[in-house]
């Protein structure tokens, strides 16, 4: 869903940079995501994307510029604050836990709620109504699954906290063309239901084929944004992305 003209973003990023140590990773990012929208952000291994990620949820600090999510500026908050305004990070390699199962891995999610048990059974009952298979293998250990289906429950996981926002690191990060499909369909529904996604991802079709805007992230930079459509169609990113 693509927000209308003169709504508030409800993430908007202004000249952000970050980094590690002495080592600067992000040069002046400006970037948003609409109530309701799904965005993408697309670039080459190394180009700065999991970093802008783990900056937006506290887990990198901000050196300099705004990160306003849902009115509030948060560049500086900690990261367990920011997950409470409903800014949930979905990493990427999923990060389960081997020892639990997948019924824990996802009430895992829900930790820091104070809803009651009977909003966080019934959002559970959702995510298995989006992945079926969680359901059937609920009592299963998380990481006895498949790569995709482990990417399920990485996903119902975020569900499980309530967010406003989803920030999704690799979607498509080492599987079978069929499983990334399955994904994006459930992240189609799952935006639908209202959840915003900011998607990372190499992958630049399954990308912008989900997204309504697009960002092309390399060397820290943002070298191109816009229609997901027309960046497509973009001769630059035929070449460099898509093999054409």
């Amino acid at each position: 869903m693509i927000p209308a003209p003169g709504d508030t973003p409800l993430l908007r990023i202004d000249g952000l940079t970050a980094g590690y140590g002495d080592v600067q990773v992000l040069w002046g990012i400006d970037l948003s995501v609409g109530r309701g929208e799904i965005v993408s952000v697309v670039g080459p291994n190394g180009a700065g994307k999991t970093t802008l990620l783990l900056a937006i949820s506290g887990l990198v600090k901000a050196r300099a510029g705004s990160i306003m999510f849902d009115g509030v500026e948060i560049a500086g908050e900690a990261s367990d604050r920011i997950v409470g305004r409903g800014l949930i990070h979905v990493p990427e390699g999923r990060r389960l836990f081997p020892t639990l199962s997948v019924r824990d891995n996802l009430l895992l999610g829900a930790y820091a709620r104070t809803d009651g048990a009977a909003a966080v059974a019934r959002d559970l009952d959702f995510v298995f109504s989006i992945f079926p298979i969680l359901a059937e293998r609920a009592s299963q250990g998380a990481t006895t699954m498949s790569g995709g289906e482990q990417q399920m429950c990485a996903i119902g996981r975020g569900i499980m906290a309530k967010p406003k926002l989803l920030l999704i690191d690799e979607l498509s990060l080492g599987l079978a063309p069929k499983a990334v499909e399955s994904l994006s369909d459930s992240l189609r529904t799952i935006n639908g239901g209202g959840i915003s996604i900011l998607l990372v991802e190499q992958d630049v079709m399954t990308a912008f084929e989900l997204a309504s805007t697009g960002y092309v992230v390399e060397s820290g930079r943002v070298r191109m944004a816009g229609d997901t459509r027309v960046l497509m169609e973009d001769a630059s990113v035929q070449a460099a992305y898509m093999g054409l």
